[in-house]
């Protein structure tokens, strides 16, 4: 994958088709990601952060990532210069967007020129919202750098369908059950039993925004019934996935081609 260091526009509102991407890049400026429809991932050396329609993604200034689109996705960049606004989260950071951040976000990713008056006041109600809307909830699955965790990792996500013991895991990828359950503590920062339950609600915000039913998303997702699968995402992030499974799927008024040039 090529990479690109350097990118001319952080603030752009674009329409995509699902599965389009944006490769490795960073920015000079801080940038806050929201999709207004549709979802979108964001995926650093830390790992990947996924966000529908009632959440935004703050990525600070250098930090490299990448992006992939789920859904039919409206998707908005804004850029924040870190000179002028300081205090944002040092790490990229899931934002629960309220009414008015949305509505800013959308008209300052909109904007013909960013160095006007008018423009820097709407980026400074954006920022004094930041505060008290930086939150933690199933949307982050954090990426393993141990390569018995990688390959065990992936062995989940390749069997979400039917999920596999951590006995079975250790079976097949030659490492003991006890040595895998320290490693998803001590790397992971979380049991098994959660990491795993992340990453099927990742999996499942993306169903969603691809438009599949509750009843299709459980069963892929490895849920036994769809009434599991719902009282699951009725825990803490809940309001993510429940209204990701409610919106409508917008139409694309400018197909692009995958990949997407990078530039954003």
């Amino acid at each position: 994958m090529s990479e690109n260091s350097h990118h001319r526009l952080a603030t752009t509102s674009l329409t995509l088709p699902p599965g389009a991407r944006i490769e490795r890049h960073r920015h000079p400026s801080h940038q806050i990601v929201y999709p207004s429809a549709g979802a979108v991932s964001v995926t650093t050396h830390a790992g990947t952060w996924i966000t529908p329609v009632n959440r935004a993604i703050w990525i600070p200034a250098g930090c490299w990532h990448q992006h992939k689109f789920h859904g039919h996705t409206q998707f908005h960049g804004v850029a924040l210069d870190p000179q002028r606004y300081r205090g944002g989260p040092a790490t990229p950071t899931v934002l629960a967007v309220n009414p008015l951040m949305r509505e800013l976000i959308i008209a300052c990713s909109q904007a013909d020129r960013t160095d006007t008056d008018e423009h820097h006041r709407m980026l400074a109600v954006l920022q004094d919202q930041l505060p008290t809307t930086s939150i933690r909830e199933p949307l982050w699955v954090p990426s393993p750098t141990d390569r018995r965790l990688r390959h065990a990792c992936a062995l989940i996500a390749d069997n979400l369908t039917q999920p596999l013991t951590l006995q079975q895991i250790g079976g097949r990828i030659g490492v003991s059950q006890r040595t895998l359950s320290r490693l998803f503590s001590d790397e992971l920062g979380m049991t098994f039993p959660q990491w795993r339950t992340q990453l099927r609600l990742q999996h499942a915000l993306v169903l969603l925004a691809e438009r599949h039913d509750v009843t299709s998303v459980a069963s892929e997702c490895g849920w036994a019934t769809p009434s599991a699968f719902i009282d699951t995402y009725r825990q803490p992030g809940s309001a993510a996935l429940a209204i990701a499974a409610k919106r409508p799927a917008p139409a694309l008024r400018h197909p692009r081609t995958e990949p997407v040039r990078p530039g954003l």
